[in-house]
């Protein structure tokens, strides 16, 4: 993650509390978690739109791939 382009997933998913809060708010595994923090991209559209809604970080932001 470099200063001018924050990873928004980990963003969002600290917003919630951190990964397990994220895990247990999203009924989803750490493991999941953590594999949408380390691609930088939630690809489910629902659960990408769930997070957008929980986190207050803009839905494109989440799927993005920049």
């Amino acid at each position: 993650m470099d200063i001018f382009n924050p990873n928004a997933v980990k963003v969002a998913i600290d917003r919630l509390g951190g990964p397990t809060k994220a895990a247990h708010i999203m009924s989803v595994s750490n493991t999941t978690i953590h594999a949408w923090i380390k691609r930088g991209k939630i690809v489910d559209i629902d659960k990408a739109m769930q997070m957008s809604k929980v986190s207050g970080i803009e839905l494109q932001k989440l799927r993005s791939t920049y």
